[in-house]
C-alpha cells in the first residue's frame, strides 16, 4: 500500500477499485479497438451507449446527486478528494468520456446547493433515469472566458449575453462557445448579463435551460485535437424566454459559482493526472520489453533517467492535487491559490509526461493505432481547460497577494 493509499478512507479505496475495473474492462478496450471511431464526424457515433450505461450501472455517471435520488452516497468532508480519485481513474482510460462524465458530477454540485426543490426533483429524478442524460455549464463566450472569473468586478468585462426581464420570465439573448457537453446535453446552466452597468460579480445570473426550449439553438459541435469523446458545442440565444422557476441565482451568479469552480479545478486537475499516469504506464510497459542495441530499453541510462522523471512529476502533480482537494474539502483560506495552482501545475508537468512518452516510444509514438500520440493531443486541451494558465496565474496572484495584485479589466489609466 502506498502513502497515497493510507489516506484514503475504505470507501473510497472500493470506489477505485470499481472504476479501475470498468476503465480496464470496458474504456481502454474500447479506445484501443476502435481508435478511428475518435475521428467520427458525426458526434453521435463516437461511442456507444454501453458506455454511459455501464457508467451508470457502478454510480460514477451520477456522483454528486443527492443520495434521496438515488446518488451515490458521498462523505461531504471528503467529497472532492473523491472526485478527483475518481476523475483520475476514468481519465486514464480517456480524457474526454472523463469529461464527459464530470460535468454532471459539478453542475448536480450546483443544483444541489442552488436549485428548488421542485427542478431538483425534476431534473435529478431525469438524470438518474435516463443513462443517456447530460448537464452542461454555458459560461464561455466568443468574447470571454476564463478572464471572466477573476472577480475584478468590471463592467467592461461583463457577459454579451444577455437576459431581460419581462412578465413571467426572463429573454435570453446571445451565444456560448466551447460548451463541454455542448453539443448533447439535455439540461444546461447558463450565465447572462441582467444587470447592465454593474459589475460582473453583481449583474451575472444564471438560469436552468432545458434543451429543446424555443429559441434555444446548438449550432455546431466543435471539431477539438484532443478529448474528441467529450462533444463540445456551441450554443444560441434568440429570444429564449425561460419562466422565473427557471432563474437560478439572481445577480452573483459567479460569487455562488464558488461551489462549482473549486471543485471543478480539483477534477480537472485530476483528469491531467489520469492522462499522465497512462503515459507513465504505457511508457513504462514499453521501455522494459523492447530492446535496442541489444538491450531493453530501459537498461539505456537516458531512457531510464527520463522514466524516473515522468514518474516524479506524475507523483508531484498527484501530491499537489490531493493537498489542494483536501483544502477545498476543509474550505482552508488557501483553497483558492491551492486549486489553480494544481491546475497551471497539472496541465504543464503532464503535457512535459506525454511528451517523454511519444518521445521514448520513437516512430511507434506518433502512430494513431498505438494510443501514445492520442495522449499527448488530450494533454495540451488541458493548458486552456477550466482556465487558460495566463489567468490562472492571475488568479494565484490575487489569492495570495490581494492587496497589490495588479487590475486586469477596466478603463485604462490616464497618464
Amino acid at each position: 500500500m502506498s502513502v497515497f493509499d493510507k489516506n484514503l478512507s475504505e470507501d473510497q479505496i472500493m470506489m477505485r477499485e470499481v472504476c479501475r475495473r470498468f476503465v480496464n474492462n470496458t474504456i481502454i478496450p474500447f479506445v484501443s479497438s476502435n481508435w478511428q471511431k475518435e475521428w467520427d464526424l458525426t458526434p453521435e457515433s463516437r461511442i456507444p451507449d454501453s458506455i454511459l450505461e455501464d457508467a451508470d450501472k457502478i454510480g460514477v455517471r451520477t456522483l454528486a446527486v443527492p443520495e434521496e435520488y438515488g446518488g451515490v452516497p458521498l462523505d461531504k468532508k471528503s467529497e472532492v478528494r473523491t472526485f478527483a480519485i475518481i476523475s483520475e481513474e476514468i481519465a486514464r482510460g480517456d480524457s474526454g468520456i472523463a469529461d464527459k462524465l464530470v460535468q454532471n458530477w459539478k453542475v448536480s454540485v450546483l443544483l444541489r446547493e442552488l436549485a428548488t426543490k421542485e427542478h431538483q426533483d425534476k431534473w435529478f429524478k431525469k438524470l438518474m433515469n435516463e443513462p443517456q442524460f447530460l448537464f452542461a455549464h454555458a459560461l464561455t463566450e466568443p468574447k470571454g472566458a476564463s478572464d471572466r472569473w477573476l472577480g475584478y468586478n468590471a463592467p467592461e468585462a461583463a457577459m454579451d449575453t444577455k437576459a431581460k426581464k419581462v412578465d413571467g420570465g426572463w429573454v435570453i439573448n446571445g451565444r456560448k462557445h466551447y460548451i463541454s457537453n455542448g453539443y448533447d446535453a439535455g439540461l444546461y446552466v447558463v450565465y447572462a448579463n441582467t444587470a447592465p452597468g454593474k459589475g460582473m460579480m453583481d449583474g451575472t445570473s444564471s438560469f436552468i435551460v432545458p434543451r429543446g426550449t424555443q429559441g434555444f439553438n446548438i449550432t455546431r459541435c466543435n471539431e477539438t485535437v484532443g478529448c474528441r469523446y467529450m462533444n463540445n458545442g456551441e450554443l444560441e440565444f434568440i429570444d429564449c424566454f425561460v419562466p422565473n422557476d427557471n432563474l437560478l441565482c439572481e445577480g452573483s451568479a459567479l460569487n455562488k459559482a464558488g461551489i462549482y469552480f473549486q471543485p471543478g479545478k480539483i477534477i480537472q486537475s485530476a483528469k491531467n493526472l489520469g492522462v499522465g499516469q497512462a503515459a507513465l504506464d504505457k511508457t513504462a510497459e514499453y521501455v522494459q520489453n523492447y530492446k535496442r542495441g541489444g538491450r531493453l530499453l530501459i537498461k539505456h541510462q537516458i531512457v531510464a533517467c527520463r522514466l524516473a522523471d515522468m514518474a516524479t512529476k506524475v507523483a508531484a502533480v498527484r501530491s499537489l492535487v490531493m493537498q489542494a482537494a483536501h483544502a477545498v474539502d476543509v474550505q482552508s483560506s488557501d483553497a483558492n491559490a491551492l486549486c489553480n495552482m494544481a491546475k497551471v501545475f497539472a496541465s504543464q508537468e503532464i503535457l512535459k509526461v506525454c511528451q517523454n512518452a511519444m518521445e521514448l516510444h520513437g516512430g511507434m509514438g506518433a502512430m494513431l493505432d498505438a494510443g501514445v500520440e492520442k495522449l499527448m493531443r488530450d494533454a495540451t486541451i488541458f493548458l486552456h481547460m477550466d482556465a487558460t494558465v495566463d489567468i490562472s496565474h492571475f488568479k494565484i496572484v490575487k489569492a495570495l497577494w490581494p492587496d497589490t495584485a495588479g487590475v486586469y479589466a477596466g478603463p485604462e489609466e490616464k497618464s
